[in-house]
């Protein structure tokens, strides 16, 4: 029996490895692209991650990318979305860079019932990797922004894709996830509106992405506090780096909340703050007594504000080598 719990206990060690890997060579490059340039503003949830590889995975356009054509996306070859609520989807963007002001930016290029999300990866012909019940309405947009709609790849919890060099896993968000009228055809969409709906697409997600150099980013989404975040995403993925959603009543984790998740539950090297929903920063400086501030007074790790269009680097390690 002792030999058997032996055997045991090294298979299940190597089941806790999964997601992990010795750091290898390379940076990962992050670049937030908010609605204004430098700075951190009120909308800004977008952010592209770039393999040593070349791979390039963007992670909830939201309303601040201007399209498939807007010149900070590059070559794009997966498309990330956490769940379905404007602000993350996309019913509009700005008609150019840094239109409106930081608090208040002008989203007046209107898409709905498309959405930014699928018209880029139509046009930059990358794959949506989506859990819970979203792809087969991601599928229709896309088709209907003239892409493929077999490029809609489902990602449910514990399964794993792969693109270049980056994994791809999808772990479980407490939030709601309801698609909102202006992305839906009338008469539902009428219906809906009269009723103060909205037409439910299954549980938000969370996403767990492995880099080719070691790193392991937990990106949250607009989770609220959760166990997963201690037993799925720090003890068995092992994530070194985490984007946590900041921006507290009454959508999200607050300050507070969201540096128990840090400190207590998933404890990274490094976590970049996102959703803060409110001018964070002035001039590309840090504006005291706001949210992001509190944030980062309250974890024991270092922060990195996104500022939009400044690329960060991060070794394998989860920690930030240029640019932070």
């Amino acid at each position: 029996m002792k030999r058997a719990g032996v055997v045991l206990a090294a298979l299940c060690a190597g089941c806790a490895g999964t997601m992990t890997q010795a750091p290898g060579p390379g940076v990962v490059k992050i670049t937030p692209l908010g609605s204004h340039d430098g700075e951190f503003c009120a909308r800004d949830r977008a952010m592209v991650f770039e393999d040593p590889d070349g791979t390039r995975v963007l992670y909830d356009a939201g309303f601040t990318v201007r399209g498939p054509n807007d010149p900070r996306l590059g070559k794009i070859d997966a498309v990330l979305l956490s769940h379905v609520h404007g602000d993350h989807l996309g019913p509009g963007h700005q008609p150019a860079a840094n239109a409106g002001a930081c608090g208040n930016p002008d989203f007046s290029v209107n898409v709905a019932p498309n959405s930014t999300t699928t018209m880029i990866a139509a046009g930059k012909k990358a794959r949506i990797l989506a859990g819970s019940d979203m792809p087969p309405f991601l599928a229709m947009k896309v088709q209907a922004a003239g892409g493929d709609p077999k490029l809609v790849q489902l990602v449910r919890f514990g399964a794993l894709a792969k693109v270049g060099g980056v994994s791809v896993a999808t772990v479980p968000a407490t939030h709601t996830n309801a698609v909102g009228p202006e992305f839906l055809d009338k008469p539902l969409s009428d219906m809906l509106r009269a009723h103060g709906l909205g037409a439910d697409v299954g549980p938000p997600v969370g996403y767990v992405l492995r880099f080719s150099n070691g790193l392991v980013a937990y990106l949250s989404g607009d989770t609220g506090i959760t166990a997963e975040q201690d037993i799925t995403v720090r003890r068995y993925y092992k994530a070194n780096l985490v984007v946590m959603n900041i921006g507290g009543t009454p959508f999200t984790t607050g300050p507070d909340e969201s540096a128990f998740v840090i400190n207590d539950l998933v404890r990274p090297n490094s976590v970049i703050p996102s959703h803060a929903n409110e001018v964070a920063t002035k001039g590309g400086k840090l504006i005291p007594g706001t949210k992001t501030e509190a944030f980062m007074k309250a974890v024991s790790v270092p922060v990195h504000v996104p500022l939009s269009g400044k690329t960060m680097e991060f070794d394998g390690s989860g920690k930030c080598v240029s640019g932070c």
